[in-house]
C-alpha cells in the first residue's frame, strides 16, 4: 500500500469517527459509519492474502447490513415522530432495529460470528484498529440512545456475549482470536450497564481500549501470532514479555490492576439497581475468560510448560521499546488508585 493511500485511509477513518461521535442527526451518524467502513477496507486487504480478502468481504457485508438496519430504524422513527434527532428515538420497532444494528456493528452475541474471523485475517495493527477505534462510534450511539433501548434485550445480549466470549475463547491457540473473544466478553460488560449508567459504559470502553492497545503493541513487537510463538518470545525482550503477563491479568480484571476498576464499578451499580442476580451471573461468567487469560499469562512468563514438541528459541536482541507501548502498559497496571476520584464524580 502506497503512503498516499495509507494517509487517505487514516484521515478518512478519523473523519468518519469524528462525524459520528459529534453528530446529533441520524443521517450524519450513518454517513460517518459508512466513511469508517470504506476507510478500513483497504487497510484490512492490504496484504493481498486470501485470508485478508476473506476478512475484508465478511467485514463489508456485515457492516453494510448493520448500516442498512440503522438507516431503516432512523427512517421509521422519523416517520412516526417527525424528527431525526438521535436522542429522541421513541418508536418501539425503531428501537429494536437500532439495538440489532448496534449489536452487529459492535460484534455482540448473537451477531458476534464475524469479528473473530475478521480479526484473524488481519494484521495485529489492523486488529488493534478494529478492536478499539472502530468500536468507538457504535459505543457512542449506544450511549446517546441508551434511555430508549429495551433493557431486557440488552441484558440478554450482554449475558450471552459474556458467556460466549469466555466459552469460545477457551479452546483457541491464535492470539488474535483470543483477543477477539475477549473483546466480545468485555462488550457484554459495557452493554449491561448502558441503560443504568451510560458514563460507566464509556469508562469501561476507555479502559478496555487502553489495555487492548498495550497488548496488541506488545504482541506486534514480539511478532507473536499464536501460543507456541508466545512461549519462546521471552528470548527477544524478556522485560516486555514479563510485563505483558501483568497486562493480560489486568485485562482479566484482577486486583490491584487497572482492569479491576470497571468490573468493580459495574457490579456495584448493578447491585444498586437491585440486579444482584445479574451481577452474580456476569461475574461468574468472567471466570471463563480468566482461564484463557491465565493461560496466555503463563505462556508469556519465562517458563515453558511441559511440551513434547521442540521449540526453537529466538535470538535475543536489544530492542528499543516503543514509548507508546511503555505508556499504555504502565497505565494498564496503575490506574486503580484513581477509583476514589471516579466514584465521587456526578
Amino acid at each position: 500500500m502506497s503512503p498516499q493511500t495509507k494517509l487517505i485511509s487514516a484521515l478518512s477513518l478519523l473523519l468518519g469517527t469524528l462525524t459520528t461521535i459529534s453528530s446529533n442527526h441520524w443521517i450524519m451518524a450513518w454517513a460517518g459509519l459508512e466513511i469508517n467502513t470504506l476507510a478500513i477496507l483497504p487497510i484490512i486487504a492490504k496484504s493481498h492474502h486470501p485470508r485478508a480478502i476473506e476478512a475484508t468481504t465478511k467485514y463489508f457485508l456485515v457492516q453494510a447490513t448493520a448500516s442498512a438496519l440503522l438507516l431503516l430504524a432512523s427512517t421509521i422513527n422519523a416517520w412516526s415522530s417527525g424528527q431525526w434527532d438521535i436522542t429522541h428515538t421513541t418508536h418501539p420497532i425503531s428501537c429494536t432495529l437500532l439495538t440489532t444494528a448496534i449489536a452487529m456493528k459492535l460484534g455482540l452475541a448473537p451477531f458476534h460470528f464475524w469479528f473473530p474471523e475478521v480479526l484473524q485475517g488481519s494484521s495485529l495493527i489492523t486488529g488493534l484498529l478494529l478492536a478499539t477505534i472502530l468500536k468507538f462510534p457504535p459505543i457512542t450511539l449506544l450511549f446517546l440512545t441508551s434511555p430508549s433501548l429495551n433493557p431486557t434485550l440488552l441484558t440478554t445480549m450482554a449475558i450471552s456475549s459474556a458467556a460466549l466470549g469466555g466459552w469460545m475463547g477457551l479452546n483457541q491457540t491464535q492470539t488474535r482470536k483470543i483477543l477477539a473473544f475477549s473483546s466480545i466478553s468485555h462488550l457484554g460488560w459495557m452493554t449491561i450497564i448502558a441503560i443504568y449508567n451510560p458514563k460507566l459504559t464509556l469508562l469501561t470502553f476507555y479502559l478496555y481500549s487502553l489495555m487492548t492497545i498495550a497488548i496488541f503493541l506488545s504482541l506486534n513487537m514480539t511478532k507473536t501470532l499464536k501460543l507456541t510463538t508466545l512461549m519462546t518470545a521471552w528470548t527477544k525482550t524478556p522485560s516486555l514479555t514479563t510485563t505483558l503477563m501483568l497486562t493480560l491479568l489486568s485485562l482479566a480484571g484482577l486486583p490491584p490492576l487497572s482492569g479491576f476498576l470497571p468490573k468493580w464499578l459495574i457490579i456495584q451499580e448493578l447491585t444498586k439497581q437491585t440486579m444482584t442476580a445479574t451481577a452474580t451471573i456476569i461475574a461468574l461468567l468472567s471466570l471463563l475468560g480468566l482461564f484463557f487469560y491465565l493461560r496466555l499469562a503463563y505462556c508469556a512468563t519465562i517458563t515453558l510448560p511441559p511440551n513434547p514438541t521442540n521449540h526453537m528459541k529466538l535470538w535475543q536482541t536489544d530492542k528499543k521499546v516503543n514509548t507508546l507501548t511503555a505508556i499504555t502498559t504502565t497505565l494498564t497496571l496503575t490506574l486503580l488508585p484513581l477509583s476514589p476520584m471516579i466514584l465521587t464524580m456526578p
